[in-house]
């Protein structure tokens, strides 16, 4: 007698071989605990699959696991939108501009903005706002400074270990290359948070001789015209789309793509789109094609 729950031959052949492949794998995994990162996210897109944790809850998760493979510098602010203040200036001069930006932490220098001595915080002030020999340089904290290189997962152990919520991050020469604070650190893990840098206008810093570091929201017309080039016409507008059309998948970090003279590297990225790009004027000798790497 046929078993009436039982598939036939043929049903089982139109299975696609994709199918039973990664059937075999979760159930290998689901008998053994997960050997490397692979495993853990199949687990977690499995466990999204069937309802047992949100969207959120999976992205939160996946950002955790991701921190550890990026450094400062694929994170930080660039030195071209950090908000200095010079130590000499008096209070009262500094006291509209650091009101009017709406950040809370402020990097100081002094003579040059390579030189800077310490961080300012802005409700320090708040404890002795009456003294009228008040200095900005009695309100300094302690700057603390890190590579480029530094990984983001130990960043955030410094963090929370010392109570800092700042630091500056340096190039193997000891130049300013940008910042790092902790909320930069956790838009890794829960997502873009709104904050005081977002605010600005501005979309194009300049990085070096020929280099420039650029927003992938930037409009293809705005980069038209400041770079002189010009993007073919497609179902895109902004940067971040058109690499995400050159490159046939959504940008990751390292993906990079030539177009004439220029060459167009990704700085930063998340799950749903590149953040920052990196762009190069090179020679035609100094050219590469489109290429897509996996993060290092």
């Amino acid at each position: 007698m046929t078993d009436p729950h039982s598939t036939t031959s043929s049903e089982s052949h139109d299975k696609p071989s994709a199918w039973h492949s990664w059937v075999d794998r979760v159930i290998a995994m689901i008998r053994r605990e997960p050997e490397d990162k692979d495993d853990i996210l199949a687990l977690l897109e499995l466990a999204l699959e069937r309802n047992l944790i949100d969207a959120n809850a999976y992205s939160i998760a996946k950002g955790a696991m991701t921190v550890s493979e990026m450094t400062a510098g694929d994170i930080m602010v660039p030195r071209a939108r950090m908000h200095l203040l010079d130590v000499n200036r008096p209070l009262s001069e500094l006291l509209p501009q650091i009101v009017e930006s709406g950040h809370s932490r402020f990097p100081v220098y002094e003579g040059s903005k390579e030189n800077i001595i310490g961080i300012f915080i802005t409700k320090d002030i708040l404890r002795q706002m009456l003294n009228p020999r008040l200095t900005l340089r009695d309100l300094l904290r302690p700057a603390t400074f890190i590579p480029e290189y530094k990984r983001v997962n130990v960043l955030l152990q410094e963090f929370r270990t010392t109570r800092n919520h700042i630091a500056i991050v340096v190039d193997e020469h000891g130049g300013i290359t940008g910042l790092v604070t902790l909320e930069d650190v956790l838009e890794q893990i829960v997502g873009e948070i709104e904050d005081e840098f977002d605010a600005s206008e501005q979309t194009i810093f300049p990085d070096g001789h020929n280099t420039w570091r650029i927003m992938a929201e930037t409009s293809l017309a705005s980069l038209e015209n400041f770079l002189g080039c010009t993007f073919e016409d497609g179902d895109y507008e902004t940067l971040g789309g058109w690499m995400t059309h050159e490159l046939g998948h959504i940008p990751r970090r390292g993906d990079r793509v030539a177009l004439g003279t220029l060459q167009f590297e990704v700085l930063r990225a998340d799950d749903r789109r590149a953040l920052w790009v990196r762009v190069r004027k090179l020679t035609e000798t100094g050219l590469v094609a489109n290429t897509s790497e996996k993060p290092v």
